[in-house]
């Protein structure tokens, strides 16, 4: 039970209904001590009662709780480190499986240390749930979902059997099963409360719902009022196991709605307006939070699609406050009517319920859109905040021919495909996905998307054959109410069948284009377009055959697979020829959102919600049929290419060795801006020839049955094999002989000279008992909050990443597989130095003396023997991640503790 000492004294008694629950009372702490504190932003409030709850004068003191209050005078520009205890936790099948299977060895070293192996336990609630492991390699039939299925089952056996051995071995672990939906959605939908309670020796108390999650788009819950955000799955097995997470007091920046949006405007294109703004802002590190009379006509969908971008457009989270919306789709969903009731009660108690009255909050900044000005808008061809009218897709593909791909001349060029009775060109469409959480979660767009359908087989139209098309929802109850309503009938008629419940594309399971179509893009260097309804367009990460990406909304992705091409103009120009041979343009199809509104009003109802998710962590025939041994520790099963016992705590010793300097370390990558952790850690389809392919290949599976990296974290092997390993990585040390940098992920080890795959580098360099470092541009580790991208840098033996920025989870990673990363001052970089690789690297001073922030000194030595001395920056921000760097890593750290 939570247990406080309370010097506000703030601790409260609240009644709702027969219930009587415990709170610790802000506008009580207020009046004894915190002055100001109802004027803090409605996200620093969930910081502060978290403080107020937890107080114990050890990880939380009273100095933390006043420095709260102080935010209003320093607005979170004085670096303050608190301690924040979530909820819960919330994980992927695919951050998830090493996640559990790191706890399943702690188990066993806590054995030889000689500590109680039950020790290693979620003290939080945790719920899994399986979404990233179905690939759409079926699509387009009726059977698409049901062969899908049933692939995933095949290829997935021993990780499903692994982790129905976790959610037997562990307390306080719950999995929901493949084919239920995407874990953000789910979250949403069913498993976030809004006001979260715990019941110990007869007393609840209730408190805000909060979570960390293992996939960075756990923001999306930030829609409900529920604070979280992605963090690596190594803070989340601390966070499971008891420990606070480290974090400073954020600065919070306000970002003012006012007005509605136009006729024909969606979500989509609203977030997408809003990671463009909030990235020219700069927001990293810092909360968002969203507030204003446009609040009033929004609903809970939309404003979760916004936070769900949170990753995108830089913030920790995207927040919007509790009001009379989060009651009705809190209701609407089906929760249970005496919770519902707690969280009115609940935030009206604490003064945190929104109202259009509601003074605003003060922020450290501000920015202000109008919603009457969004418009229409799409982003890529690579990143998601390069947002881009509709009105000028198609201008801008063909700029991208020439920024970004080189081949402008090349531009009305056309292939013809072997076999079949079309070519194919620069701009085609082979990819159109209504796929991902950002997206699926909001019946608007959904249902936009099968009017917008309806609407086009009524006119005739169909999606060219080329298009690879799909429908992946978000949840069970999207599935059902497509039906329900008849729209996926007409879905289906244009080859939009429903391939799976996950993430599918967004993800890079885009699963193969059809081979004379690959062939064709690859023989010719055509440079082909996919367009989803994602929130990550990266090059290299939806489809190893296609390099130019596109975000838009459902309804853009189907009028873009009957278009076929990003060099059409859908705003000027006919997507195809209609039954009576007149020409059909996206006005004529496209429906309003009177049309939308009144078919979600008759399909989407609360006997729907809790129908489906009555049963939802039962799972199919095939997951009951799952059969699983194993009790206290888990019986390793040595043949397996998919859960390996990971070497993190080998030799692992009660107390740490001292941290030794960095001395004559060889560079093994040199790197532009933005590195994504997809670049580092892929999690796509593996190559044949590729380090991890030949693993693979030497441990008797055949190619088609390698999978994807993804599907295969449980096995460090193959991820440390995988490691840097992405197609479309450029490592500026390799080149050809023309001078031009050569794609995917190789090196050149000195002094011998030889080009490799980055893997085998690291392990030459191991062999010969030289450490390695790795430099980058600004914003490396952007993307996914992939651990593997940290801990597969840790086994290839990094002991430094040296950049320009970093991104929150990925800096916070390497701190916790203790891995030191390093800023350079402003104006300085590895180019601006001259660095090309050949170079030795030393670095002293990270032994007892290190602090956070610390200023050190990299002694570079080049190949002509002069040395430069370049001041740096340690990017290990607070004492408890000194603490993990020191021991190792946070697992070691944790791991010593409770040994202790």
């Amino acid at each position: 039970m939570t247990t406080s000492n309370d010097t506000f004294n703030s601790r409260r008694t609240l009644q709702v209904g027969d219930k009587s629950y415990t709170y610790f009372s802000i506008p009580e702490a207020e009046k004894n001590g915190l002055e100001g504190a109802s004027r803090l932003p409605f996200s620093t409030r969930v910081l502060l009662e978290n403080l107020l709850r937890f107080e114990d004068e050890r990880t939380v003191k009273r100095d933390d709780i006043l420095a709260i209050a102080d935010w209003l005078n320093n607005k979170g520009k004085v670096e303050k480190e608190i301690a924040f205890r979530p909820a819960r936790v919330l994980m992927q099948d695919f951050t998830g499986v090493p996640g559990v299977v790191d706890l399943a060895a702690m188990r066993d070293a806590m054995n030889k240390l000689g500590g109680d192996p039950k020790k290693i336990n979620p003290l939080v609630p945790v719920d899994l749930v399986i979404d990233h492991s179905v690939i759409v390699d079926e699509f387009g039939t009726p059977r698409a979902y049901h062969d899908n299925v049933e692939k995933e089952y095949e290829r997935n056996g021993e990780r499903y059997r692994f982790l129905r051995w976790g959610q037997d071995a562990f307390d306080n672990f719950r999995v929901v099963p493949p084919g239920t939906g995407i874990c953000h959605q789910v979250n949403l939908e069913y498993l976030s409360q809004t006001v979260w309670t715990r019941t110990e020796n007869g007393e609840t108390v209730a408190y805000p719902d909060s979570l960390v999650g293992t996939d960075s788009h756990t923001t999306m819950v930030n829609g409900l009022s529920v604070l979280g955000w992605g963090v690596g799955g190594i803070e989340a097995e601390a966070a499971m196991l008891g420990q606070p997470l480290s974090m400073l007091i954020p600065e919070v920046i306000g970002f003012k709605l006012t007005g509605r949006l136009k006729e024909g405007v969606t979500a989509t294109d609203l977030v997408l307006t809003v990671t463009q703004m909030l990235r020219k802002k700069g927001v990293v590190g810092k909360f968002v939070e969203f507030y204003g009379p446009g609040l009033d006509a929004m609903t809970i969908e939309d404003r979760a699609t916004i936070g769900n971008m949170a990753p995108e457009y830089g913030a920790t989270c995207g927040f919007f406050p509790i009001d009379d919306a989060t009651i009705r789709y809190l209701h609407k969903t089906g929760r249970a009517d005496d919770r519902v009731a707690l969280v009115e009660a609940y935030a009206k108690a604490q003064g945190t319920f929104r109202t259009a009255d509601t003074p605003d909050p003060e922020f450290t900044d501000t920015l202000f859109l109008d919603l009457g000005d969004v418009v229409p808008s799409m982003a890529g061809p690579k990143r998601p905040q390069d947002r881009i009218l509709l009105s000028g897709t198609r201008q801008g593909f063909i700029d991208a021919m020439d920024t970004e791909f080189k081949k402008a001349a090349d531009i009305a060029s056309r292939y013809k495909v072997e076999g079949k009775n079309f070519d194919l060109g620069h701009g085609d469409v082979v990819i159109a996905a209504i796929t991902s959480c950002t997206n699926t979660s909001n019946p608007s767009v959904m249902i936009g998307a099968g009017l917008l359908a309806r609407n086009a087989v009524a006119k005739g139209l169909k999606s060219k054959p080329w298009v690879k098309t799909s429908v992946a929802p978000g949840s069970q109850v999207a599935g059902e109410y497509l039906e329900k309503s008849g729209l996926q009938k007409d879905l289906d008629a244009l080859g939009f069948n429903i391939v799976g419940y996950g993430c599918t594309t967004c993800i890079g399971n885009s699963g193969p284009l059809a081979e004379e179509i690959s062939k064709t893009i690859n023989d010719n260097g055509i440079i082909a377009t996919a367009v989803l309804s994602g929130n990550r367009n990266f090059e290299g990460r939806i489809s190893p055959d296609v390099r130019a990406n596109y975000l838009a909304s459902p309804p853009l992705v189907v009028a873009y697979a009957l278009a076929g091409s990003l060099q059409i103009d859908l705003t000027t120009e006919p997507l195809g020829t209609g039954s009576d041979g007149q020409p059909v343009y996206l006005k004529d199809i496209w429906p309003s959102s009177q049309e939308i509104q009144e078919f979600i009003d008759r399909n989407i109802t609360q006997e729907l919600f809790r129908r489906r998710y009555a049963d939802v962590f039962t799972g199919d025939a095939n997951w009951k049929g799952i059969t699983v041994s194993g009790g206290l520790t888990y019986h390793w099963d040595s043949s397996s290419t998919y859960v390996q016992n990971p070497p993190y705590f080998e030799g692992i010793t009660k107390t740490p060795e001292p941290v030794e300097d960095i001395v004559g370390a060889r560079i093994l990558g040199l790197f532009l801006d933005s590195i994504t952790t997809d670049h580092i850690s892929p999690a796509g389809s593996i190559k044949e020839a590729s380090p991890a392919g030949r693993y693979l290949r030497d441990h008797q599976v055949r190619p088609q049955d390698f999978n994807q990296y993804g599907t295969r974290r449980g096995n460090h092997e193959v991820m440390m094999r995988g490691t840097f390993a992405n197609i479309r990585l450029k490592n500026q040390m390799v080149r050809d002989e023309s001078g031009n940098v050569v794609e995917g992920g190789y090196t050149v080890h000195f002094p011998s000279g030889d080009r490799l795959a980055i893997y085998d580098a690291a392990e030459r360099y191991k062999a010969e008992g030289v450490p390695v470092v790795v430099f980058a541009g600004r914003e490396y580790g952007t993307g996914s909050s992939r651990d593997w991208a940290a801990k597969g840098s840790k086994l290839l033996g990094i002991r430094a990443v040296i950049a320009q920025s970093f991104e929150r989870i990925h800096r916070s990673n390497l701190v916790g597989m203790g891995i030191i990363p390093l800023v350079f001052e402003e104006g300085t970089s590895w180019e601006t130095l001259g660095l090309k690789g050949d170079e030795k690297v030393t670095i002293h001073g990270l032994g007892d003396t290190l602090q956070p922030r610390q200023k050190l000194t990299v002694e570079i030595t080049f190949a002509d023997g002069t040395v430069k001395n370049v001041p740096l920056i340690a990017r290990i921000d607070t004492l408890d991640e000194l603490e993990y760097f020191r021991n190792g890593g946070i697992l070691h750290y944790v791991l010593r503790q409770l040994a202790a």
